[in-house]
């Protein structure tokens, strides 16, 4: 089990990982069978952040030799399905692809609890900067407690779309969407689906809503490309459309932001420099058509631990861009869909085009 500290206990560690998400979690636990871990989580846990809580095929078969999900994290309904929804021409098209439907804050507790006794979890806790050279990395962290400097022979960044790890390298600047979700009350039921809802009226500024079942509640989001100008004004008009017609939706309990990577083309997907990895979002490791980036940063964190873990601090990086080529492939292989998906012809193909076609191409995006 993982030991929560409220500080570091030691001046060396053989690996650091910055960000306890799932990409973090997954670093952390395979880096500590070679040696001491360092996890560093900004956040005081558990973290609450716009997120669906859904967790994608990939993502269930991956945690699966786990063992079971605990029962208490699982939401009512336990699993929702894709559903295409455009909005303006009443077209819902339904897909076979199902998730299974989590509370995230429990979802990563749940992870954390996988880990290994050699890792040491500190809460509350930024990394500021960081040098490197040949003989390791020197990293200054500011917490409650004032400022501390560790070393490691290995760094891991999976700190998210905002990565600290990724700005100091310098390499690879990238934008980011802005998350909205509220958390509103649900009176009656709503059908098992996740919602994904394209409107035209909110604006061009408007990449897609979603909407979710969560037990007696109901989550509602959307997500606005970068540089989107009064973002909460459009959550309160886009929540005034979908509880017109969904009644349903009550009032909203809280409202969650945040922010993630907007990949557009495959130099987005850095994976690290000298001693240094970038792991989930940090290195560009999510569907660029979707938006999924659980699964992601679960195989590129597990990746990026094993790496660590199997290869000389020098030659850690090389080992997890060859570890990581199959992602990275995939990646590249979602953004050639992209701009069709985005355009408004695309949107209207997929309004037209026959339900189990568009079931069979929602598996690969």
């Amino acid at each position: 089990m993982v030991r929560s500290l409220t500080r570091p206990e030691h001046e060396h560690y053989d690996t650091v990982v910055a960000g306890a998400g799932p990409a973090g979690i997954m670093a952390a636990r395979e880096a500590a069978t070679r040696g001491s871990v360092l996890l560093v989580e900004i956040s005081k846990l558990p973290r609450y952040k716009s997120c669906g809580g859904m967790l994608h095929p990939d993502t269930q078969a991956f945690i699966a030799p786990f063992g079971p999900v605990p029962p208490e994290i699982i939401l009512e309904p336990d699993h929702v399905s894709f559903r295409y929804v455009d909005w303006d021409r009443g077209v819902r098209k339904p897909t076979s692809t199902r998730f299974l439907n989590v509370d995230r804050p429990g979802f990563d507790n749940w992870l954390l609890g996988t880990l290994p006794a050699g890792v040491e979890l500190v809460e509350g806790w930024a990394l500021e900067t960081f040098t490197q050279d040949e003989h390791g990395v020197r990293i200054a962290l500011t917490g409650a407690e004032g400022q501390r400097r560790v070393y490691c022979d290995n760094l891991v960044g999976a700190d998210g779309a905002r990565s600290v790890v990724r700005r100091t390298l310098g390499i690879g600047s990238v934008a980011t969407y802005v998350t909205l979700q509220d958390w509103v009350r649900l009176d009656g039921e709503i059908e098992p689906f996740f919602d994904c809802i394209y409107m035209r009226d909110v604006g061009d500024c408007f990449a897609y809503g979603y909407v979710v079942p969560k037990s007696d509640k109901a989550i509602v989001g959307s997500v606005y490309y970068p540089k989107t100008r009064r973002p909460h004004e459009k959550q309160d008009y886009t929540l005034r459309i979908l509880r017109e017609a969904m009644p349903q939706l009550k009032e909203t309990l809280r409202r969650e932001a945040w922010v993630a990577l907007q990949v557009r083309s495959k130099g987005d997907v850095v994976l690290g420099k000298q001693r240094v990895l970038l792991a989930g979002e940090a290195g560009g490791f999510m569907s660029p058509t979707s938006g999924e980036g659980i699964s992601y940063a679960l195989r590129s964190g597990s990746l990026a631990g094993k790496a660590v873990a199997a290869s000389s601090p020098d030659a850690a990086l090389a080992a997890y861009a060859a570890a990581t080529r199959p992602l990275q492939r995939d990646i590249r292989r979602r953004l050639r869909f992209l701009p069709v998906m985005e355009s408004d012809f695309g949107k209207y193909l997929g309004g037209i085009t026959p339900t189990p076609i568009v079931s069979y191409m929602t598996r690969g995006l």
